[in-house]
């Protein structure tokens, strides 16, 4: 057993070895500087982080995109689909789902999901809260979002200046993380 260990950290050395060459492997230099590496670790980082922001956004303009799609439909308390109408957290529920992501039927809870996101780095596809998180709504871009506000209404786009949602904004949270991935991928 002791030289089958021995003989497994051997095969590692000389693999390592190989891979950073002699000099690197016996100083002991960290494999971020290794030779195949052709960025410095932080500029790599750098480069792939705006790629991470690019795609998040893509798939967030796809989300924002589809929930225009619904404009118009009937508000219905407890509707959870374009046939039955929709409430604001079944709205959100329909939109996420089609994108492969199952959210509660509920904005309370939805307001524990995700990360937080200041006003000021709203992104289309984040959830808005409103009125102590009982209502809630799908950021589009331009200071809009798409929401079915009440009784009465329809799915519509507001402002998240207009009076009554200005006053009563409670906050946001990011569905659509790193990469693209939704929630369940974070």
């Amino acid at each position: 057993m002791v030289s089958n260990l021995r003989l497994l950290a051997l095969i590692i050395t000389i693999a390592y070895t190989f891979i950073v060459g002699p000099s690197r492997a016996l100083a002991g230099s960290p494999p971020h500087r290794m030779a195949w590496l052709h960025l410095p670790r932080r500029q790599h980082q750098l480069r792939r982080s705006r790629h991470r922001s690019a795609t998040s956004d893509q798939a967030g303009v796809r989300i924002a995109r589809f929930a225009r799609g619904l404009l118009g439909v009937p508000y219905s308390w407890g509707g959870d689909s374009p046939r039955s109408g929709f409430d604001c957290s079944g709205l959100v529920r329909y939109v996420y789902s089609h994108f492969g992501l199952r959210l509660p039927h509920n904005s309370y809870t939805d307001a524990t999901l995700g990360v937080s996101v200041p006003r000021r780095a709203l992104r289309p596809g984040d959830l808005v809260f409103f009125d102590g998180d009982s209502h809630v709504g799908i950021y589009i871009g331009e200071n809009r979002f798409v929401h079915a506000p009440h009784t009465g209404s329809a799915v519509q786009i507001t402002t998240l200046t207009s009076t009554w949602y200005g006053q009563m904004y409670d906050g946001a949270r990011q569905l659509v993380g790193r990469a693209g991935r939704l929630l369940r991928d974070l």
